[in-house]
């Protein structure tokens, strides 16, 4: 079904694969003609040539990226302008596309959701940006409908930025990286190794792109054999799929922890353009004659069967038929891993119950957003489902067109009306299933869904509070065939149906007549408008040339996501408000943290203030005063603050107040194994805060204090091996690691922050 080659690969004319060896050149030379290095045939990938022509400096190994576009949506767009406002923004120098799809509904923090949209408003038209209103389209379907390019870069604000598909190398970030666009700055990366991904055959009948795309991260996420690369996908393959189908696995490249992808484009991808009255955008991207890869995922579609992610990750896959074979095996796996990742006595996890004469039945099926609310994929559901009733029981069945346009087709070609009839449910283009905020189940339920993700609390329960619900994710075409079934879980290869595959027709009046494009027209007679919730970020001290900090959690979890550092759908209506939102700061996996951070936050806001901190706290008197017996400091002159310990933090989403928030509660550090993504180290970078690295036995535990003497010397020097002693009695010395930073990263966490770093220099 997949194999992953053990080394790099030479793949000649985009279709014969050579294993890079000693008779490698000999090969090739005999089947082209040709003598060509390795370095140069590396050069001849689809992702090299995009990159080279984004790079502003002249040093291919060390990238300084400007993109062409950009997009965010209403849970991060507040924070990254009033970031940007702060930093010295005049105007969005390239177009920036501000959606409105995860607080979408109002339904959570009253009026303040509204307040943020009002807000993104203003600042379109102030800045010269595009506003794209709540219901119209989800972040990715619009701009994959409006703002793709064949060779075009776009970075946008949520880890699912993803348009590869359409020849578009794309890059989910934190928002301070999208500041840094604003700013006319750039997204400084050493280059990454590019994957070829292979696709050969054809898929059967009933499997979708979410089967491909879990097979895929289910053979690569947890050996990390495309961490923080480039996929490029190639092959004979790839002719015989729709691009509905390609955007399908493409969006979920982001669950393989790659850093972008890209795909050869054709005759389908030109049409797609000219469907969406943009055939300019188009050109042809295929890899040279000869190119080089750093390794090669080979997929035969052939061979790819109906899928299941299991809770609670997307990478915890089965086949449907391996699930259903051995059902009592795998669900006592799935449940003693949860056991443990949960890590909750309250919570009373199991799928035993799940279990109705020896078949699995779900309480729930959800297809939506840019994965699975795409024109085909609900063609396709709503061909499953023709004649059949998904019953008058527990089960439901939810489906969310990713766009207006989308639902607009699909109401005019008849699909929404057999949908309906079927018993789903139809709604508007909306994110919330996909984090949390939309068709919650009840507690204990399973629900199947078409999305992105399924980590506890991404279909809306609290684990913290004792509420459990789990999804596994699932193409959409089988579940129609569980919803066909009654909700006993069913793959779609094993109905015979007739996929009608109607045309899709895209009206662009949909969003003539609600988009605001206010692109190169900023007006600054314009107000911005501020609601209650939406509050400035604190102010930030640089960092002290010695430093204390008191390990206010340590994690020992094999992977720590960020839904897991700060929750996503209970959270999402106070991201405007970086101290409200701080106070959810690793609630689900350390309930204590934010106490304990406080409490040593308590002693740098005092010195800050000028008093004397050895007054504030008798522990911290304690620490000092050891530390003062071997280093002669000033207690008036070190900073003092907290950090958190995880083995591998920052699994998941882009967004930055996984590190803000732990910033604004007086953070100046995680350690860590390693980082899960490079988006979440930016994201600790950019927020002021150290990403050391230790790999060994930990020396410290929950509550020690660490002194780390002349860091900021350290971070200037360009050090990578850090002197720190856990304080005790004594001090007892240790070494942190601090893996290559950019020039421009170390002044960053040197000023204290990104914000202390542009003001200082405007």
């Amino acid at each position: 079904m997949i194999n992953l080659y053990k080394g790099g690969v030479y793949l000649i004319n985009g279709r014969e694969i050579i294993e890079d060896s000693n008779e490698a050149k000999d090969i090739i030379k005999f089947k082209t003609g040709k003598e060509i290095e390795k370095k140069e045939a590396a050069k001849n990938t689809i992702a090299y040539s995009i990159l080279k022509e984004h790079n502003t400096s002249d040093n291919m190994e060390k990238l300084k990226l400007k993109f062409d576009r950009m997009a965010s949506h209403d849970i991060t767009y507040v924070g990254i302008i009033q970031t940007a406002m702060a930093s010295g923004l005049k105007e969005f120098p390239i177009p920036y596309v501000l959606t409105n799809c995860h607080n979408s509904l109002c339904a959570v923090g009253g009026t303040i959701n509204e307040d943020d949209h009002m807000y993104g408003l203003s600042a379109a038209k102030r800045f010269g940006g595009i506003y794209v209103p709540a219901h119209q389209g989800v972040i990715h379907s619009y701009m994959r409908e409006m703002m793709s390019g064949c060779g075009k870069m776009i970075i946008g604000s949520d880890s699912h930025t993803r348009y590869g598909a359409l020849g578009t190398m794309a890059i989910g970030e934190g928002g301070p990286e999208l500041v840094k666009q604003l700013l006319n700055r750039t997204y400084d990366i050493d280059a990454p190794q590019i994957v070829g991904v292979y696709l050969t055959g054809t898929p059967n009948k009933g499997v979708g792109p979410q089967d491909v795309a879990l097979a895929i991260i289910g053979a690569v996420f947890e050996n990390g054999y495309v961490k923080n690369k480039v996929m490029e996908f190639v092959g004979d393959g790839i002719k015989n799929l729709s691009v509905d189908f390609r955007c399908g696995i493409d969006v979920m490249t982001t669950e393989t922890t790659c850093l972008s992808s890209i795909w050869v484009t054709d005759d389908k991808v030109k049409e797609y353009y000219e469907i969406h009255g943009r055939v300019e955008e188009y050109k042809e991207l295929a890899p040279k004659d000869v190119a080089y890869y750093d390794g090669m995922v080979y997929v035969d579609l052939s061979k790819i069967k109906p899928m299941i992610a299991m809770p609670f990750h997307p990478s915890n896959v089965y086949t449907i038929e391996d699930l259903n074979n051995n059902l009592l095996d795998i669900i006592d796996k799935v449940e003693k891993t949860a056991k443990e990742q949960l890590n909750n006595p309250k919570i009373k996890f199991t799928l035993r119950d799940k279990i109705k004469d020896g078949k699995l039945r779900v309480d729930q099926g959800v297809i939506a957003g840019c994965a699975g609310g795409t024109f085909e994929n609900i063609c396709d559901a709503a061909d499953i489902l023709e004649g059949a009733s998904i019953g008058a029981d527990s089960f439901s069945l939810s489906v969310y067109p990713g766009s207006q346009p989308i639902n607009l087709c699909l109401m005019e070609n008849g699909v929404t009306a057999r949908l309906a009839t079927a018993g789903a449910v139809i709604r508007s283009a909306f994110c919330g299933p996909c984090f949390g905020a939309g068709d919650v189940p009840a507690n204990n339920g399973l629900s199947i869904r078409h999305t992105t993700r399924n980590f506890p609390n991404r279909e809306g329960s609290k684990p913290g509070e004792g509420q459990i619900a789990s999804v596994a994710l699932m193409d959409a075409r089988s579940i129609a065939a569980t919803a066909a079934n009654k909700g006993i879980l069913t793959p779609a290869t094993d109905l015979d149906v007739n996929f009608t595959k109607p045309k899709y027709y895209f009206k662009k009046e949909v969003y003539e007549n609600r988009v605001y494009n206010g692109f190169g027209k900023p007006d600054k007679s314009v107000e911005i408008k501020y609601g209650p919730n939406i509050a400035p970020w604190p102010e930030m001290s640089p960092l002290t040339d010695n430093i204390v900090l008191k390990v206010a959690s340590v994690i020992t979890d094999p992977v720590t996501t960020t839904d897991e550092l700060i929750p996503s759908g209970e959270t999402s209506s106070y991201r405007s408000n970086p101290l409200k939102l701080a106070e959810f700061t690793l609630s689900r996996k350390d309930p204590a943290y934010v106490g304990e951070a406080k409490e040593v936050q308590a002693v740098e806001k005092a010195r800050l203030n000028g008093e004397d901190p050895l007054t504030v706290n008798d522990n911290y008197k304690k620490v000092f005063e050891t530390i003062k017996k071997v280093y002669d400091i000033d207690a008036k002159k070190t900073g003092v603050g907290s950090l958190v310990y995880a083995i591998k933090p920052g699994d998941g989403s882009a967004r930055e107040q996984a590190a803000s928030c732990q910033k604004v509660l007086g953070g100046w550090a995680n350690i860590a194994k390693e980082y899960a993504t490079k988006r979440y180290r930016s994201n600790l970078i950019n927020w002021g805060m150290l990403p050391f690295i230790f790999k060994e036995e930990l020396p410290f535990e929950k509550g020690d204090y660490i002194f780390i003497p002349n860091i900021r010397t350290a971070i200037a020097d360009k050090a990578t091996k850090i002197k720190a002693y856990v304080v005790k009695d004594e001090l007892k010395e240790f070494t942190l690691e601090m893996s290559d930073l950019t020039d421009d990263e170390r002044e960053i966490i040197l000023s204290g922050c990104l914000i202390n770093y542009y003001r200082s220099q405007n």
